[in-house]
């Protein structure tokens, strides 16, 4: 295989093991089969970030929960041969999908032109096409810590049509499952690296004699033992995902059209929509051939929702969510936890700013640039913000509802400020 396509090439501006290197360098060593097979990977760099998410308990009141997630990043010489195999596989699983008719089923990771609006405006208007239909939601709990080496490694000989991985494949892949990674705020700490101000006057963390000594028998790398689990953050993470759940997508679009209906996937986010009666076949299927993959469903996440029709209305024994909608047969809206999420980020910006006015700045100074930093960021007036994104799904959806949920913010927005002018 090869590509002609430069787009894999791209700069990142994070400090790490090593320099930097051009578009000429990491396209003469991607290129190279050869050098790539006995290419010497270096640890990622591995920071958490936790996620906090507002949801209903037992009782129905908010509550708030938070989820750690690892991010892993690689050297910039390794992310560019991520991301040139990552074209390669891509061209390759494009026409595998394509093959398999699953071309319209995998949402998540590839260049279909369409964002999650789309995806949840198609998947909406076909239950109220339907009308009389069912919707089963079913998520994958921690889908990338759960792949295992040995499908993966099967999947990926399917879908580039060989019986074993190349060398330089096998290197790629042996990269991302005997993987290694390093706390990015323990590396920092032994080589003294403002995380403010990592560059400094730096091209890289260190030197390789110093990263042999500081680094590795200095006991700062941990390496993967078990045979599942892949790195989430690299240039090849998430197709590689896509990849393995191949087998998969097949037999849930099968099941899906014996039960009149559809199947689509977005990463670990599966929904079908489907004739009633069909539920409980379903969800059993679906979690019977995840565990033969090793992952398991997610059952607090897990929704089967009724739809039906009655006097010309479309009804529903409960809204739907999937991708950060909700669906009511009647009216699509923003999650009501994600609004909560964005006006708590609102209160503590301006909280912040309030804070910063008060401690540092004179009586009388100019605070129009804050105030427009502010509006930028949590008011329509900005270009990429929440709710920029929520107008946006409005006009979509036509839905004069999300209109409704984000009206208040502006004023809310403009309150808050006016309490520290």
């Amino acid at each position: 295989m090869a590509t002609d396509d430069s787009t894999w090439f791209k700069r990142r501006g994070y400090l790490h093991f090593d320099a930097p290197i051009g578009a000429a360098k990491a396209t003469k060593l991607v290129r190279n089969a050869k050098a790539v097979s006995k290419h010497a990977f270096y640890p990622l760099l591995r920071y958490d970030v936790i996620a906090k998410k507002l949801k209903r308990n037992s009782n129905g009141n908010l509550k708030l929960e938070s989820k750690v997630r690892h991010i892993s990043y690689a050297a910039h010489a390794d992310s560019h041969i991520y991301s040139y195999y990552a074209s390669l596989l891509a061209e390759a699983y494009e026409r595998k999908l394509a093959s398999l008719g699953l071309s319209e089923c995998v949402l998540a990771f590839r260049k279909l032109g369409k964002s999650n609006i789309e995806f949840a405006r198609d998947a909406f208007t076909e239950i109220s096409n339907m009308g009389r239909c069912s919707a089963v939601a079913i998520d994958i709990s921690k889908f990338f810590d759960t792949l295992n080496h040995q499908h993966l490694k099967r999947s990926w000989c399917d879908v580039i049509g060989t019986r074993k991985l190349p060398n330089d494949h096998y290197a790629v892949f042996k990269s991302l499952t005997k993987f290694s990674f390093c706390n990015r705020e323990a590396i920092y700490k032994a080589f003294q690296i403002s995380p403010n101000n990592p560059w400094n006057g730096r091209q890289r963390i260190c030197k390789p004699a110093e990263f042999r000594k500081q680094v590795r028998d200095s006991g700062l790398i941990t390496t993967n033992k078990v045979i599942f689990g892949i790195p989430q953050g690299t240039p090849i993470s998430a197709l590689l995902s896509n990849i393995y759940m191949i087998d998969f997508d097949q037999k849930m679009r099968s099941l899906a059209k014996e039960c009149g209906g559809s199947y689509r996937r977005y990463c670990d986010d599966m929904l079908f929509i489907i004739k009633r009666g069909c539920e409980a076949r379903v969800e059993l299927q679906a979690d019977c051939e995840l565990k033969k993959l090793g992952v398991a469903i997610n059952p607090k996440k897990t929704e089967v929702r009724q739809f039906w029709r009655y006097g010309g209305v479309q009804k529903a024994n409960a809204p739907l969510q999937y991708l950060g909608f909700t669906f009511d047969g009647q009216r699509v809206l923003l999650r009501s936890a994600a609004l909560a999420k964005f006006s708590g980020r609102m209160n503590k910006a301006i909280r912040l700013v309030s804070r910063t006015l008060e401690s540092q700045l004179d009586e009388g100074e100019d605070v129009r640039l804050r105030k427009k930093k502010l509006y930028e960021r949590y008011s329509h007036l900005g270009n990429r913000n929440f709710v920029r994104y929520g107008l946006r799904a409005a006009n979509k959806m036509q839905s004069k509802a999300i209109r409704r949920q984000l009206k208040p913010l502006w004023g809310k927005l403009n309150k808050k400020i006016d309490e520290f002018n």
